[in-house]
């Protein structure tokens, strides 16, 4: 099954809370009920939908919290309120998480398992978890000890290579430098200001606010992104690389976060049902993946990208418009020298992870729900997201929005 047919989602049947930085306003609420309880209010107060309507939940996450052994299902429960018992089937890979989880639900749908999928991601990359490993055959027993934020932006076990090498490595390959990155990072500094312009307009048509924790007894809305740093051209000049002789300085790398995001899946018919506007068609196309070789992670987008676009029968020149996961200002430079894709005015505007932060699981989910509503305002056509992953990898995804 190389592309899709049936499946598809509602025009305005997915959300995306704002993305704080970690430490800030979202550090108080456990990711996975945080997430559960803001799709509830969002199917109850926003769409005014009975979210009894889902028969299967995608549940995505990358970072442990508290009662994270049955997430999926503990989640569906919240979800629901119990008055349904949907089950739910847990997705942990890492940034690739939001990818894979739609395009799960999608094969269900071309499948015709059930009518209506929930892909619900969320992380909460604040006070990630200390974990102690058992080691009975340590001296005297002694555990092993692994913080999963920061061990893991380390790199894997078998590489332990710096995420940020992998863009250094990605660069030298290519030729990338330092300049090329903070002219990318200020441009993707304006397309989020624009995505913010006349009273955040655009982010107005598909941001949705958390209710968080504050005290035992006091809660606040948090209605726009949280920790985000404005570039300058002079800022950013000033700024040195982290890994010296590098490209990458600290503004042009995103910074972890907190956030939550959901999207309806489903058949046709349904899509046109649980629509806001039924004139709106979004049809889930085709999917890509790939990994690339050890150390090299910004690059594997490419080749991802390249099988979803062969998968749904067309060629780059067919797409309108592109959102990508970038961590690193590389990922979109590297992708356009590879392509030779128009990557300053037809890729990311409105925002990205670059700029907005990366919770890991629903980051792709949300430039996927941006992707959608750009699509839609530029008339539909194609539209592609792509996004790397820890460990080498990544996922795409063919939309088509008419």
């Amino acid at each position: 099954m190389k592309s899709y047919t049936k499946a598809y989602i509602p025009y305005g049947g997915y959300y995306s809370t704002p993305f704080s930085r970690w430490q800030g306003s979202m550090q108080n609420d456990n990711a996975v009920s945080l997430a559960a309880m803001t799709a509830r209010r969002w199917f109850l107060e926003k769409r005014h939908l009975d979210p009894t309507i889902i028969d299967y939940l995608y549940f995505g996450s990358t970072v442990a919290q508290n009662h994270w052994f049955c997430a999926h299902n503990w989640a569906a429960a919240m979800l629901t309120d119990d008055k349904k018992f949907v089950p739910g089937l847990f997705v942990n890979q890492a940034c690739s998480t939001s990818t894979t989880a739609i395009n799960l639900a999608a094969k269900d749908m071309e499948l015709g398992v059930y009518d209506v999928a929930y892909a619900l991601m969320a992380d909460r990359c604040s006070n990630g978890p200390h974990t102690t490993w058992a080691d009975p055959l340590g001296p005297g027993g002694q555990p092993d000890r692994e913080d999963w934020n920061m061990d893991n932006f380390g790199g894997n076990p078998k590489h332990r290579s710096p995420m940020v090498q992998t863009a250094e490595n990605v660069a030298a390959e290519m030729g990338i430098t330092k300049e090329e990155c903070d002219v990318l990072v200020l441009r993707r500094w304006q397309q989020f200001e624009e995505g913010r312009a006349n009273d955040r307009a655009f982010q107005k048509r598909y941001m949705f606010a958390p209710e968080l924790t504050v005290t035992r007894k006091k809660t606040k809305l948090l209605e726009e992104d949280e920790g985000f740093t404005p570039s300058t051209a002079e800022g950013l000049a000033k700024l040195k690389p982290v890994v010296p002789g590098g490209c990458l300085s600290f503004g042009a790398q995103t910074f972890p976060a907190d956030g939550n995001c959901g999207i309806i899946v489903t058949t046709r018919d349904r899509a046109k049902e649980l629509s806001t506007d039924p004139k709106v068609e979004i049809q889930i196309v085709s999917y890509g993946f790939a990994r690339v070789k050890p150390m090299f992670m910004p690059a594997a987008p490419i080749p991802a990208a390249e099988m979803a676009l062969a998968n749904a029968g067309i060629t780059l020149a067919d797409v309108k418009a592109i959102k990508t996961h970038n961590p690193f200002a590389v990922n979109d430079l590297a992708f356009g020298k590879k392509t030779g894709y128009d990557i300053m005015k037809k890729m990311n505007n409105n925002g990205s992870s670059l700029i907005y932060g990366h919770p890991q699981g629903p980051t792709g989910g949300r430039a996927i729900i941006e992707l959608i509503e750009e699509m839609t305002l530029l008339g539909g056509g194609y539209g592609l997201f792509t996004g790397c992953a820890a460990g080498d990898a990544a996922a795409a995804l063919v939309v088509k929005v008419g």
